[in-house]
């Protein structure tokens, strides 16, 4: 029995399935769990010392990689002064500054403790700001664990087989309205039914927890058109693709403005942070400025902020960084079409920038009802192959592949070697 499986049969005594969250099961996949004992550049290293190349980056934030020197030495020095305070620091002024200074659409931000905790807060927000209930979310997209969201909220849930989440009063979902990713028509027919109600739209303008799944042209186009003409906010959850797709985010890459956005742990380097911001007007509904209350004793925690500025700064100050990381993530994506096509496989390859996802469907994936169509025990050989193979990918077919700075042209060589066994070798 491996260290890893002993970990596990302790695990399960005392934590809900083994695992502090569900995406980190292994059951889906007919696995068990690897423990992780530590992290360097593209890799990770296991409890039993096998080391994987590492295509989960902690949900996307290790962009850099793993243990960047600069973060680790941004983190050590914060330390020294302290872990946390319950007090304003300046850092979270240089955070605020950086954040507003490179999200054109960001003029006030507020940091918060995680992803899920940032979409709770812009939705207070919108819902304070224009004076109305009701949301509208995409089936497929997922924003956080909160009650109000967890409706054909994809990811996890997707993986488990549950629709929605037991434990959630019906109460608490009667504003969220569901409509189709990529369906235009589906959000105006919301609209049409519930005029003057809708305080806004929440949406991944790339979906990445139903795998990955890109917007068509014209559809966030749209988005932004009906918020303005009916008067609601338009959300952009950015916790996946801020500073990820670009500096700006997704709505520099794509060239929108949402009224609010929402960012993830990428902002503390991988440390347990998040934040939203958006335009003056609605920001400044927020407590002590307004009467839309939030608040939190970690929100700002100096450690991640530091972490987070030294991150945030390489990213701005490295030449051609995103250039570089794109052309990198090109050429593994490429190699995988090309694997696909010589195998004659008729399966679905999204991808988009670093993000990219591997659907074992036949049709194309636009949406959450396409991205269903999915073969999940064909996934499951494939993760289990790739695993073998030294390649640490997400445990679930509806999560991302994230692709670091930290890794080489060899060791994209080394991943299409695993793929080319699996589809070509077998």
């Amino acid at each position: 029995m491996t260290k890893s499986e002993k970990l596990f049969e302790r695990a399960v005594k005392h934590i809900p399935g083994g695992v502090n969250s569900p995406v980190r099961a292994f059951g889906s996949v007919g696995e068990t769990p690897r423990f992780i004992a530590g992290a360097q550049g593209s890799h990770l290293t296991d409890a039993d010392g096998r080391t994987y190349l590492d295509y989960v980056g902690s949900w996307g934030p290790m962009i850099l990689g793993h243990s960047h020197p600069a973060v680790l030495d941004a983190v050590e020095q914060a330390c020294k002064k302290g872990l946390s305070f319950g007090a304003a620091t300046e850092a979270e002024v240089e955070m605020a500054d950086l954040i507003c200074s490179i999200v054109p659409s960001v003029e006030m931000v507020r940091m918060v403790n995680s992803g899920t905790e940032a979409v709770m807060s812009a939705v207070r927000a919108a819902r304070g700001c224009t004076g109305r209930s009701k949301i509208v979310k995409f089936a497929g997209c997922y924003h956080g664990h909160s009650d109000a969201m967890l409706v054909k909220a994809g990811s996890g849930v997707m993986t488990a087989g549950v629709p929605d989440s037991a434990g959630v009063p019906s109460g608490c979902t009667a504003d969220t309205l569901t409509a189709v990713y990529n369906d235009l028509e589906s959000v105006e027919k919301l609209f049409d039914a519930c005029k003057n109600e809708i305080a806004a739209v929440i949406v991944e303008p790339v979906g990445a927890n139903m795998g990955v799944v890109l917007p068509e042209t014209g559809f966030l186009e749209g988005l932004r058109r009906i918020c303005t003409e009916q008067g609601s906010l338009l959300i952009f959850d950015e916790v996946i693709t801020g500073f990820r797709l670009s500096l700006s985010g997704a709505q520099g890459y794509y060239n929108i403005e949402p009224d609010l956005t929402t960012f993830g742990k990428i902002i503390g380097g991988g440390m347990p942070v998040g934040a939203y911001g958006g335009r003056k007007e609605v920001m400044e509904m927020i407590a002590p400025a307004g009467p839309v209350y939030q608040a939190g004793t970690l929100s700002g925690n100096p450690v991640a902020m530091a972490a987070g500025l030294a991150q945030i700064r390489l990213l701005r100050d490295t030449p051609g960084f995103y250039e570089e990381l794109h052309r990198k993530s090109g050429l593994l994506f490429a190699g995988m079409e090309e694997i696909l096509k010589e195998a004659d496989s008729p399966y679905q390859l999204n991808h988009i920038g670093s993000l990219g996802c591997l659907f074992f469907t036949k049709q194309p994936v636009h949406d959450y009802a396409s991205a269903k169509t999915s073969d999940t025990e064909a996934f499951a050989r494939y993760f289990s192959h790739m695993l073998r193979e030294g390649i640490y990918l997400a445990p679930s077919q509806f999560e991302a592949m994230f692709v670091s700075a930290a890794i080489t042209e060899e060791e994209i060589d080394e991943t299409l070697t695993a793929v080319r066994k699996f589809f070509l070798l077998q």
